[in-house]
């Protein structure tokens, strides 16, 4: 069901790890711009019919309008199940715990007297959240969008989500549920690329907006790349990933849980393990075995999610080789399953978010560990970061001179200024005074 690559002994590169050893899915971003481009130019052009017909065309509903009524998001709420509000409650309680404490505070520096530099930390003034909703329901993308936008300060934000056939071409009622219980009131129903372009250019419904976050398949990840510019983007997230680095001490059952649970979201999710261990790695293929049979979403994503090149067992000598390799593939989610599991983590460099030890599985962080569910896929992780207040922020560098302050550092602005062969520079400096600064010839 799933591959095997030996890196052990001599198969392990001397020089580091190239990356196309490692299991990775097949994500062809960049084919998939051709097919969004003209999408996206057609909502542009024609606003809200171009929404109107993707949906008819793509999600098979018919719809006359693309922004949900206030009173589907009040009715969604009040026809909750109980104990899915009360879930959602607590997940928006601890996640607002650990996203509060991420907020930025202006800073001053002195450089010298009558000089500074201060650091405003501003919030992006309108945001485009997006919510998938094809195979699954993600309730949950609406709290990791919304609670680190709300605790930025951001004052304008719109929530859009595919429309649904069978709830009458409106968003999930859950997602709708959602929105309502954290006072968004500015929802639509649009998917896709469709979606982006709608939070890109504006519709008679929708007033444009300065950046899109949020996950979702391969046509909204070309879709904001094709974008970027226009607006602003958390990343490209692409298919689900999770990675776990385990030795003799892992729990095979725990460990095969785990790797099913992310391969359950969809048909190109990545799940990999990364031991030294071949016993552990001949266990963890037995639970597959009876785990899978025994799930529910086994024959349609799961058991092709791990059967494809992006799910892995990879078998290397050691730990120093498990952290190299893991360091190389820079997971979505990267579970530690080994002895001394918190130094383990804490040697670890790129990874989206890491889940420390038996007791925190993915699908916490997933729901309710209070971290962001929202993170970089793909190996972006090696550079890029999950969502989070900062993501909502802009720092604004506020500079304060005196003249005296100016005067003082002048000739070193008019020689740097003649160094780069940029003369009106240093004349702009000069211009303030009524004699040669220091330097002047």
């Amino acid at each position: 069901m799933i591959s095997r690559i030996d890196l052990r002994g001599a198969a392990f590169p001397e020089g580091g790890i190239d990356r196309d050893l490692l299991p990775r899915a097949e994500l062809d971003v960049e084919a998939a711009l051709e097919k969004v481009r003209p999408i996206c130019d057609d909502v542009r052009h024609r606003g809200t019919a171009a929404l109107v017909d993707y949906a008819r065309r793509f999600d098979g509903v018919t719809i006359e309008r693309v922004r949900v009524p206030r009173e589907a998001l009040t009715r969604a709420l009040t026809e909750l199940d109980p104990a899915v509000r009360a879930a959602l409650e607590e997940s928006i309680r601890r996640a607002r715990l650990v996203h509060r404490e991420q907020r930025r505070t202006d800073h001053t520096t002195r450089v010298v007297p009558g000089g500074t530099v201060t650091e405003r930390w501003v919030p992006v003034e309108r945001v485009g959240l997006y919510v998938p909703g094809g195979r699954s329901v993600y309730p949950s993308s609406v709290v990791m969008n919304v609670v680190p936008a709300q605790e930025a300060g951001v004052g304008s934000m719109a929530v859009a989500s595919p429309p649904q056939s069978e709830f009458g071409g409106l968003p999930h009622p859950t997602i709708l549920a959602a929105c309502e219980l954290l006072g968004v009131e500015e929802v639509y129903a649009a998917g896709g690329a469709q979606a982006v372009a709608m939070f890109a250019y504006g519709t008679e419904e929708c007033r444009p907006v300065s950046l899109v976050t949020g996950p979702g398949n391969i046509y909204v990840a070309a879709a904001k790349r094709l974008l970027k510019g226009r607006i602003g983007i958390d990343a490209e997230a692409g298919p689900t990933e999770i990675a776990i680095l385990a030795d003799t001490t892992a729990d095979p059952v725990h460990v095969a849980a785990d790797l099913i649970s992310q391969a359950e979201h969809d048909p190109l999710a990545a799940s990999v393990l990364v031991t030294d261990s071949e016993e552990l790695a001949a266990a963890v293929e037995k639970e597959l075995d009876a785990q899978v049979a025994a799930s529910k979403h086994a024959e349609e994503r799961i058991r092709p999610a791990l059967a494809g090149r992006q799910s892995g067992i990879v078998l290397v000598d050691g730990l120093e080789q498990g952290l190299a390799v893991v360091d190389a593939y820079a997971a979505e989610h990267l579970e530690i399953q080994t002895r001394d599991a918190a130094q383990v983590a804490a040697r670890v460099r790129n990874a989206g978010a890491i889940f420390v030890g038996p007791y925190a599985p993915v699908s916490l962080g997933d729901y309710a560990a209070g971290s962001n569910h929202v993170l970089p896929t793909g190996g972006c992780a090696c550079h890029s970061s999950g969502l989070s207040v900062q993501s909502f922020l802009r720092g604004i560098h506020v500079v304060d001179y005196t003249r005296q302050a100016l005067a003082e550092v002048a000739g070193h602005v008019v020689t740097l200024a003649e160094a780069e062969d940029l003369p009106a520079h240093g004349a702009a400096v000069k211009a303030r005074f009524d004699w040669k600064v220091p330097g002047d010839k």
